[in-house]
């Protein structure tokens, strides 16, 4: 079989010896005992790679079987990919995972475990895909305790160095002896002394100073002996690294991490003032998390370069102080087995960063294995049960059984598209009309829906003018909107420049009078139903988003009445 100019794969057992003209790049290649890959340069190395999909600089890896894996194009800066068997896996505990929490209904999005630094288990449930970022939540937070490593070794600062003398400005007139006290080593640990979490507090100050308002609120504990979960903390560490370097916390990481690690595309969100957000607010590929948490588990080397402090990855990861969280008890819980610089210690000797609704970065150091899921579930607990459950043991045996099941199932995962309808009686009536709608806080003046044979078109006016989304009808249908994301949010902070967003829509008919849509905003963690209410000319729009589903709560956005107008 010839796979492309100057590549042949061909069985071991017909050559002797078991020669290869580059035997740098034969290494790379994960292959059955029983193939090999002859390579006869009969084109120059730049032309060779490309036609193999892996670019000049950068070798990817071929996959192993199924055979219609090896067509697949590698791209500079992938990971290397692989099967669990070859890795020492069961395909099996991987698949009982993936079964395990669909029937949970832990609506997962994505899900990558690497295993001795190969991908051994990739999926993404459909309308999610590889090339999507996603909303990370407090995984970010991990991240920014990157940053604040790299400055440390950079000699920027240390981790005793106290908060208020970066920030001269903008302490309080007068300076509690808690408050003088608080290290960045508090910051990172939250161990600040604060009864409760800032960040309601920093996030509603009167004239939009973060800073100013973090250092305002008081400190009821001594520093370094009180845990709670602060994500006004790690803003702080963001604003730190700011002030010290002259960048935003993304324009720092970027050449010194994501640039090593060939992470692209990534965005961040800010503070009225443009300082990122630091706990909250980064966006990056599932396939991103993978290599950040692939990076730690190699004490912070990349492709033979040291990108971070082996003793910054140790004191980072280790159990600084012991954390609070979750309703079990701590045997059985994953919030309560201790917490380091923006790492969660985990059960089994693991640790994580995670993020709110099941945004995770777990890595098993004694089983060399890292595993990227993001989602969006009410129970993130749940998740990394079926991960101790069902991933965790397939380390322990192989089984080759699985694996064609196995790929067939991560081939087809997908979300289930609106269900009812595609058509109803009313649409003769009622499609391409526009309806007026009564007075309201969103200012939205008139709605409109209009119906093709696969679609429908969602239009809608306000005070910035007409939105459009069109959902395909019983299926998803992938597009482009400029309706804002912020009401779906958990914290309302804007990625800057963003003036649109990438979304899949599918509507149905759930009954003659009532056609119901759903929006999923793929590059965050969150969707919203919108129902459509039609009575003798009359249309009611009703908005409700996942958290409020989750949460099974009102949303906040007033329900629309309207007219058709004659």
């Amino acid at each position: 079989m010839v796979l492309a100019k100057g590549v042949q794969i061909i069985c071991k057992d017909t050559i002797k010896p078991y020669t290869f003209l580059n035997l740098a790049v034969a290494s790379r290649f994960e292959l059955p005992k029983h193939i090999i890959i002859i390579i006869y340069m009969s084109s120059n190395r730049r032309e060779f790679l490309q036609q193999l999909g892996f670019g000049a600089l950068q070798l990817g890896v071929l996959s192993t079987i199924p055979a219609s894996a090896w067509s697949a194009t590698f791209k500079p800066g992938q990971l290397p990919r692989s099967t669990p068997e070859l890795q020492g896996m069961s395909a099996k505990g991987i698949l009982d995972f993936v079964s395990k929490v669909e029937a949970a209904n832990l609506n997962l999005h994505s899900l990558m475990i690497l295993r001795q630094g190969k991908v051994v288990a990739e999926g993404w449930w459909a309308p999610y895909a590889p090339q999507l970022k996603h909303t990370l939540y407090s995984l970010s937070k991990s991240f920014t305790s990157s940053a604040i490593g790299l400055a440390v070794a950079e000699g920027k600062l240390t981790v005793e160095d106290k908060i208020i003398s970066f920030f001269p400005n903008e302490k309080p007139a007068t300076v509690s002896e808690n408050l003088a006290a608080m290290r960045v080593k508090d910051l990172l640990t939250m161990s600040t002394g604060h009864d409760k979490d800032t960040t309601a507090a920093v996030r509603e100050s009167s004239d939009n100073n973060w800073v100013k308002s973090f250092l305002a609120q008081p400190v009821e504990h001594k520093p370094g002996t009180f845990f709670v979960y602060n994500s006004g903390a790690t803003y702080m560490l963001s604003a730190i690294i700011q002030k010290l370097s002259g960048q935003t916390l993304l324009e720092y990481l970027k050449p010194r991490l994501f640039a090593p690690l060939g992470i692209e595309g990534m965005d961040w969100e800010v503070d009225p003032n443009g300082i990122n957000t630091g706990g909250w607010g980064l966006r990056v590929k599932t396939e991103d998390i993978a290599k950040f948490g692939q990076l730690y588990l190699q004490k912070g080397t990349w492709n033979g370069k040291k990108i971070l402090p082996e003793s910054w990855i140790v004191d980072a990861t280790s159990k600084q102080v012991q954390s609070k969280g979750g309703a079990r008890a701590q045997e059985e819980n994953d919030w309560q087995q201790g917490y380091g610089y923006q790492f969660w210690r985990c059960r089994n000797n693991g640790y994580r960063g995670d993020g709110a609704f099941g945004q995770y970065c777990i890595v098993m150091p004694k089983e060399d294995m890292v595993i990227a899921i993001t989602s969006e579930t009410g129970d993130m607990q749940a998740i990394l049960d079926h991960v101790w459950g069902n991933i965790l043991p397939a380390v322990k045996a192989a089984d080759s059984n699985a694996q064609k099941p196995l790929q067939q199932k991560l081939g087809k995962l997908a979300l289930p598209p609106e269900s009812g309808k595609p058509t109803s009686e009313l649409i003769s009536k009622m499609s391409g009309k526009s309806y007026k709608i009564d007075d309201n806080d969103l200012k939205i003046s008139t709605v409109s829906l209009h119906f093709a044979k696969d679609s429908c078109t969602f239009k809608i006016k306000d005070a910035q003018g007409d939105h459009t989304v069109v959902s395909g009808l019983g299926s998803w249908k992938e597009g482009v909107t400029d309706i804002s994301t912020m009401p779906l949010k958990l914290v309302l902070t804007p990625v800057p420049g963003e003036k649109t967003s990438k979304i899949a829509a599918s509507g149905a008919w759930v009954d003659e009078k009532t056609f119901e849509m759903t929006w999923r905003f793929i590059e965050t963690a969150h969707y919203e139903t919108v129902r459509c209410q039609f009575d003798a000319g009359n249309i009611a729009v009703e908005f409700k988003r996942s958290l409020a589903i989750l949460a099974k709560t009102k949303d906040p956005r007033p329900v629309l009445s309207g007219k058709v107008i004659a």
